[in-house]
């Protein structure tokens, strides 16, 4: 089971995620969102995972419909091992980053646009195909991620029977993951509000939720 702790700001909750046996950290570089974090930020955690006894611990950078060069100059400079994209990025763009691809597909959290399962699958299908990783998350108007909800888990579990691997995203939280897993099967799990208080990542929440993830391997 991978697990991803998302929205990574700081040193000390990098190394506590990668030490309770995060597998993916993730690092939010999309203009105007909450957990944007400075380049600077980025190399100080990246070195901290890197010189850490977490070698397995890979950094992934988030980005949303932003130039290709824009990218691509933050996987050199910030040493990122993959790239999430959250937004509208196509198959092409996708191709021409230079690093390891999870691409975000969101899920309707209404029931009729949800149901549509035949929608979903042809959403994720192209990205698959050229083998890059998948994310399902909510679709919430205005958001690209983090928003905290979840989408409906039966449609998950419905993608994941049909053979289809992801990380399961949106709403997850210490106290719900290993029911997720159970109900869902996914490949992993990925977190960010739910392991906040106040808004600010909570390592004890981290340590828990890791812990609980991984309860079912």
């Amino acid at each position: 089971m991978l697990v991803k702790i998302c929205g990574i700001q700081d040193v000390e909750n990098a190394k506590v995620s990668a030490e309770s046996g995060a597998d993916l950290l993730g690092m939010v570089f999309v203009p105007q969102r909450r957990r944007k974090i400075s380049v600077d930020g980025a190399k100080l955690i990246t070195s901290a995972v890197k010189d850490a006894e977490c070698p397995s611990t890979k950094i992934v950078g988030l980005f949303a419909d932003q130039p290709i060069e824009e990218v691509n100059q933050y996987v050199e400079s910030c040493k990122l091992d993959m790239v999430q994209l959250c937004g509208s990025e196509s198959v092409e763009y996708c191709r021409s980053v230079s690093a390891e691809i999870i691409k975000v597909i969101q899920i309707p959290t209404t029931t009729s646009e949800s149901s549509d399962l035949s929608f979903i699958y042809d959403l994720i299908k192209p990205y698959a195909e050229s083998g890059y990783h998948i994310t399902l998350d909510s679709l919430v108007p205005g958001y690209q991620g983090g928003t905290g909800h979840s989408f409906d888990w039966d449609i998950a579990a419905s993608i994941s029977k049909s053979g289809h691997s992801f990380l399961l995203a949106g709403g997850l939280t210490p106290d719900n993951v290993t029911n997720a897993i159970k109900r869902v099967n996914p490949l992993g799990v990925d977190v960010s509000t739910g392991v906040e208080t106040n808004g600010i990542k909570d390592p004890q929440k981290i340590s828990s939720f890791i812990q609980n993830a991984r309860r079912l391997s």
